[in-house]
């Protein structure tokens, strides 16, 4: 305990010794961790925030049927061509509906699944929508309002309008924004949809949908399930996607292959919907690590130069201790407690300030018309970001310590003295 306090007071006597330099090496880590700390909260804000537009909208399995070519030929079974190549051209997609068969057992099978958060039923279909004698390719989203906004937060991105009026309002759509606004249609008017099939019907406009994504609002709108189902005319048992959302995410592509060999079915995981998008988040966070791992390793670099000047100015101070009793070990111990001290406090300050400049950015007003919702820039407060800043302070400060220390412990006492 002696030599504990003995050694930590002659670490601040060499520290305040040279008090500019060792400010200059604080001040370099503070200013890293605070880079570091910011740099990382504003990216994974911005992630979540895309991650909000993309992945929290889409279903983590989507199930729906697809009209496709039968996927075994006639003459594949037949036992005169068994042994044979067939090479088959122009195959026609087999004559079937895009509704989801006997959809009713199959959402109450998946709801027994208790792998499962929730299920939210949807009829998709194409329209166009009737401006004068224009008329504008467009999808209507048959939905059940309450299910829709339990699990992809709908209610977010209704940014004019009530999303309920879908099931309160008889015949009723809320319309993409782009699209309504290509259109001229305010809400309370009265729009006129055709199907594919022909068939038209009237729908009055009760809000508006913005994504965030201009494209996608140019033709998406939304309608209550029964209302999309009249307009098609088709029963109330007319389903063509289930929507599943579960309580873990990582469980989608394999409950996908499940459901689909289950229930005869095609089967969409989320991994797969948005393996591009996922690789575009997974990239800008690996730049902002690396970005602000560099920061701390220059800093330590500082502290290096810093310390490696402090044992040639001291050399007689080292052979001084050496020669009264001071072993190598502890001339080690020295020299990384004064890079530990830089360290830590540069550190600590630096967190601070990472956390002070995190939240000044939080501040800073971000409007724009594609996301009407987000109003400042934004920013995420990971105390994972916090815990990795302080661990990789530590360690590179320790080892910018540790070499110099090194060359400080194997001094000759008696070469130095004989010098002087």
């Amino acid at each position: 305990m002696i030599k504990f306090k003995l050694i930590a007071g002659i670490s601040l006597s060499l520290l305040l010794a040279r008090w500019k330099q060792t400010l200059v090496a604080a001040i370099g880590v503070t200013f890293s961790i605070t880079m570091f700390i910011a740099l990382l909260s504003f990216m994974g804000g911005l992630n979540s925030l895309l991650d909000g537009l993309i992945v929290n909208r889409t279903a983590h399995v989507r199930l729906y049927n697809e009209i496709l070519p039968s996927r075994q030929q006639p003459v594949e079974q037949s036992d005169d061509f068994k042994n044979k190549y067939a090479f088959i051209h122009s195959i026609k997609p087999r004559n079937e509906r895009l509704e989801i068969r006997n959809s009713g057992a199959v959402i109450a099978a998946i709801r027994k699944d208790p792998r499962v958060v929730g299920i939210a039923p949807k009829v998709t279909t194409q329209v166009f929508y009737n401006v004068g004698s224009i008329e504008l390719m467009g999808v209507v989203n048959g939905i059940d309002p309450e299910a829709e906004n339990r699990l992809f937060a709908f209610s977010e991105y209704v940014t004019t309008g009530n999303f309920m009026d879908l099931k309160n309002v008889p015949n009723s759509i809320i319309l993409g924004k782009a699209a309504a606004e290509k259109m001229l249609a305010n809400v309370g008017d009265v729009i006129q949809v055709t199907t594919s099939n022909g068939e038209r019907m009237s729908l009055k406009v009760v809000g508006y949908y913005q994504s965030g994504l201009q494209e996608v609002d140019k033709v998406q709108s939304y309608a209550s399930i029964a209302t999309t189902q009249k307009l098609l005319g088709e029963t109330n048992s007319y389903i063509t996607d289930i929507q599943v959302k579960l309580k873990d995410i990582l469980q989608a592509p394999a409950m996908a292959k499940e459901y689909g060999q289950l229930f005869d079915v095609e089967a969409m995981d989320i991994q797969t919907a948005n393996a591009q998008f996922e690789t575009g988040s997974f990239i800008r966070t690996l730049i902002s690590y690396a970005v602000g791992i560099t920061l701390l390793i220059v800093a330590g670099f500082g502290i290096y130069n810093i310390l490696n000047m402090m044992i040639y100015e001291k050399m007689d101070s080292i052979a001084i201790l050496k020669a009264t009793g001071f072993s190598g070990k502890d001339v080690n111990h020295i020299f990384i407690a004064i890079a530990l001290s830089i360290g830590v406090f540069g550190g600590f300050l630096g967190l601070v300030f990472g956390f002070g400049l995190s939240a000044a950015i939080d501040q800073i007003p971000f409007n724009t018309p594609a996301l009407p919702t987000i109003k400042t820039y934004p920013v995420d407060y990971n105390p994972n970001f916090y815990i990795i800043a302080t661990v990789f302070s530590i360690l590179t400060t320790y080892f910018a310590g540790y070499f110099p220390s090194r060359k400080a412990s194997r001094i000759d006492p008696v070469i130095i003295i004989r010098g002087k």
